[in-house]
C-alpha cells in the first residue's frame, strides 16, 4: 500500500472548527443550551424533530470536542444531562452572531427571542468591536492573513457530514437554511473566508483553495443564488453584497474560538489570523452593545421572547 496523503488524514483546526459550528443541528443544540437551558436529550428530540441517531452523534461530537458534558440525572443511573462546559460556553459570541445575522438579515429570524443587555435594557443586536482597542470593526477595517497551504490543508483535512436537510424546530422558526449555506460547508465557508480578504476572481480562488473547477462553480451558484455573493464585471468576479460582508463577525468569532479551543498549538498553524488594521493589533473580537457601548460579557446579556401584542 502506498504512503496516506498527510492532508487527507490531518485535521487543521480551523477546519474542525467550521465541521463542528457549521452543522445546522449543532448550532440549534447550543442555542437551546444557551436560551431556554435545555439539558436532555427528549427534549431535543421533541425541540427539532431529529432521528435520534443523528441526535446522538451532534451529542456525541460535543462530547468529544469538549463542548458539553454528561451527567446523571438525579435518581437515575442509565439517564443523563448534557452540560455545556467553559469551552462550550465560549462559544456564546459565535451563538450570538449567528442570532445577529438571522435578526437582520434572513425573514427566518423574526420569531427569534431579543438579545437584551441587562446593564443597560438595550433590546436588539450588538456591533462588532476589537477587544483591544474597543472600536468598532467591520471586514474592511481588518486584514485576513492566510497561506496557500493552511488553505488547502483546511479543505482537505477529513470532514463529518453536516445536517443541511430540514430540521423541524418546534415553536421557534428557525431552520438556518440561507446561514448554512455560508457556513454549514467547509469549502462554501473558505470560499466566503478568501472573499472577505478581497479575492474575486475564480482563477484566484481555485488556485488558493486547489479545489475542482466544478466544485468550485456549484459553490460560487450556491452562494449566489443565496444573495451572498454577487457577480460582477461581466461574470468574471465574484463580490460579496451587503448580506455577505455581515457574515464577518461570524467567521471573526470562528478562528478566535478556533485559537481558544487549541491552546497547545503554535498560532502560526491554527490557520487564517485576522488582523485589525486600525490599530495594527491581532483581532480580539468582541460585541459591544449599541445602547450604551459596553463591551458585552456573556453574564451580562439574556434572551426574552417579544412582549405579546
Amino acid at each position: 500500500m502506498g504512503e496516506r496523503d498527510p492532508m487527507a488524514v490531518s485535521p487543521s483546526p480551523i477546519a474542525q472548527t467550521i465541521d463542528l459550528l457549521g452543522d445546522r443541528l449543532t448550532v440549534v443544540i447550543l442555542r437551546d443550551a444557551f436560551v431556554d437551558h435545555v439539558r436532555r436529550f427528549s427534549a431535543w428530540i421533541e425541540r427539532t424533530g431529529a432521528p435520534p441517531a443523528v441526535l446522538t452523534s451532534r451529542l456525541n461530537a460535543l462530547l468529544e470536542a469538549g463542548l458539553m458534558e454528561r451527567r446523571p440525572q438525579p435518581g437515575s443511573y442509565d439517564r443523563h444531562d448534557y452540560l455545556l462546559t467553559d469551552l462550550g460556553l465560549a462559544t456564546w459570541e459565535f451563538l450570538v452572531s449567528v442570532w445577529t445575522w438571522q435578526r437582520e438579515w434572513s425573514s427566518e429570524g423574526l420569531l427569534q427571542p431579543e438579545l437584551v443587555h441587562v446593564d443597560c435594557g438595550h433590546r436588539g443586536p450588538p456591533d462588532l468591536a476589537c477587544r483591544s482597542c474597543e472600536r468598532t470593526v467591520k471586514a474592511r477595517n481588518a486584514h485576513l492573513e492566510v497561506t496557500p497551504a493552511t488553505l488547502v490543508l483546511a479543505g482537505r483535512s477529513k470532514r463529518r457530514r453536516s445536517s443541511r436537510g430540514p430540521l423541524q424546530i418546534n415553536g421557534a422558526g428557525l431552520q438556518f437554511s440561507v446561514i448554512m449555506e455560508a457556513i454549514g460547508d467547509r469549502w462554501s465557508a473558505l470560499v466566503i473566508g478568501l472573499a472577505l480578504s478581497g479575492i474575486r476572481r475564480f482563477g484566484e480562488f481555485q488556485s488558493l483553495l486547489m479545489m475542482s473547477p466544478t466544485t468550485l462553480t456549484e459553490r460560487l451558484t450556491r452562494l449566489t443564488g443565496v444573495g451572498i455573493l454577487r457577480r460582477a464585471d461581466g461574470g468574471r468576479e465574484y463580490t460579496l453584497t451587503p448580506r455577505g460582508r455581515a457574515l464577518f463577525p461570524i467567521f471573526a468569532f470562528q478562528m478566535a474560538w478556533t485559537r481558544r479551543a487549541n491552546p497547545d498549538i503554535p498560532v502560526e498553524d491554527l490557520g487564517p489570523r485576522l488582523q485589525h488594521i486600525d490599530c495594527g493589533q491581532p483581532l480580539i473580537p468582541a460585541l459591544r452593545c449599541r445602547g450604551c457601548d459596553a463591551i458585552l460579557e456573556r453574564t451580562s446579556v439574556v434572551f426574552e421572547p417579544w412582549p405579546a401584542t
